[in-house]
């Protein structure tokens, strides 16, 4: 198995992980927050779709879903227009709401079919190119996937976990 078979797998995984997390889910189990201060189902998805969409794009020079194909003026958040939620307050997290779980599943299906058009011609000396040089060691396009891919799954785990939280709390 190749390197870009191991990620291809792994960004399916949050793909799967992330229609889990969303199915069935009405617009205030989404947008709910189990206490003040922590995140809804709604944010975390949004934003670890945002996160990929955004680095995937700037290491293989592409567009942002987000951007380019209209996701910004579905959602309309009243955020800047490049925003991932990296760093949100506590009252920017409650400004991301949504009404359609379809609208999230629907942006992060997108983003993964750009994820993996990408992923797809990626040669193992590609995964070496230097993406980022303002870290110490500079950043390569294998560690930036995989740092992606990390984030992802731990925000999907933690949508999860507040599902459960929410379907706790009304059995």
């Amino acid at each position: 198995m190749h390197a870009k078979d191991i990620l291809i797998d792994g960004y399916g995984r949050v793909r799967e992980e992330v229609r889990a997390a969303v199915a069935g889910l009405d617009p205030d189990d989404l947008n709910a927050r189990p206490t003040a201060g922590t995140n809804s189902v709604a944010w975390l998805v949004w934003h670890l779709t945002r996160v990929q969409d955004d680095h995937v794009a700037d290491a293989f020079g592409l567009d942002q879903v987000w951007l380019s194909q209209d996701w910004e003026k579905r959602f309309g958040l009243r955020l800047p227009r490049r925003d991932t939620g990296y760093g949100h307050s506590a009252a920017q997290v409650a400004g991301v709401r949504v009404t359609d779980g379809d609208l999230l599943t629907g942006y992060h299906d997108a983003v993964h079919a750009q994820t993996l058009q990408a992923l797809r011609g990626v040669t193992a000396a590609d995964l070496e190119r230097v993406v980022d040089e303002r870290w110490d060691p500079p950043v390569t396009l294998g560690v930036r996937l995989v740092s992606v891919l990390s984030d992802d799954l731990q925000h999907v785990g933690q949508a999860a976990y507040v599902r459960g939280l929410l379907q706790s709390a009304a059995a």
